[in-house]
């Protein structure tokens, strides 16, 4: 019980369940995205679906960034005087510990939320009859080079810090080491997570009634081309209602 207490102490909560969650999610449909994007690939069906799920993740981050815990605020890590005297420091050799996301981190997350944004809307555009394939692809590679790097810097900062930066995203905590943790009202918690699930489902509400087979695995082709299917809906519901 002792050594259990003193683990607790030696850590401090610093990513919310909602942020983790966020996160890993949008791991596995970028993956997904990627993996099915492929001509003949078995789950050549899932690209439409890993696309709006990334969709509702998006909306979800930028609206958590003003509601959610006090390290996933965009006002915690969007410090662009801050970056300069950061970029200094490590050229210096002085690494400089973050409890949250680093200066470079936060921008880091701006860029990832932007590239991630900008694929989606064209893959959405594409569905829509209008869009432009090639330029899909060329930000879906674009994004995969944000990617990248975002890892290689995860990489390198949690070997110079001695803090396992992925780790801390799978538990939420990071070793304490003197840092004095944020605390915030549960009921502010309750609410910011009510509030997170009602952004969900009114996300994916909103995506289902511009496609209401957004969410189903489907012909790729037929999905990014739906404009017909989507006009074809239509005008069966003015039949229906003629009827």
């Amino acid at each position: 019980m002792a050594n259990s207490t003193q683990s607790v102490a030696a850590t401090l909560s610093v990513w919310d369940a909602p942020t983790r969650l966020f996160h890993w999610s949008l791991v596995g449909a970028i993956a997904l995205a990627f993996v099915s994007s492929e001509e003949g690939s078995p789950l050549g069906t899932w690209h439409m679906v890993a696309g709006w799920v990334v969709a509702v993740l998006i909306i979800f981050r930028l609206c958590w960034g003003f509601i959610g815990n006090a390290h996933a605020r965009f006002a915690d890590f969007v410090r662009p005087g801050a970056v300069v005297p950061h970029v200094r420091a490590l050229i210096a050799g002085r690494v400089q510990r973050s409890i949250g996301h680093n200066p470079l981190g936060g921008l880091a997350v701006l860029a990832l939320l932007a590239g991630t944004a900008a694929v989606t809307w064209t893959g959405i555009g594409m569905t829509m009859g209008g869009g432009d394939e090639e330029w899909h692809e060329a930000l879906a590679f674009g994004l995969l080079g944000l990617i990248v790097v975002h890892v290689v810097g995860v990489v390198v900062m949690s070997v110079l810090t001695h803090d396992n930066l992925a780790r801390a995203m799978v538990t939420g905590r990071k070793p304490a080491l003197g840092a004095i943790p944020s605390r915030e009202p549960r009921s502010r918690r309750a609410l910011a997570n009510i509030a997170a699930l009602a952004i969900v489902g009114l996300s994916v509400f909103g995506i289902t009634r511009y496609d209401r087979d957004a969410f189903l695995p489907g012909s790729r082709e037929g999905a990014e081309h739906g404009e017909h299917r989507i006009l074809a809906h239509h005008h069966t519901g003015q039949a229906d209602d003629g009827d």
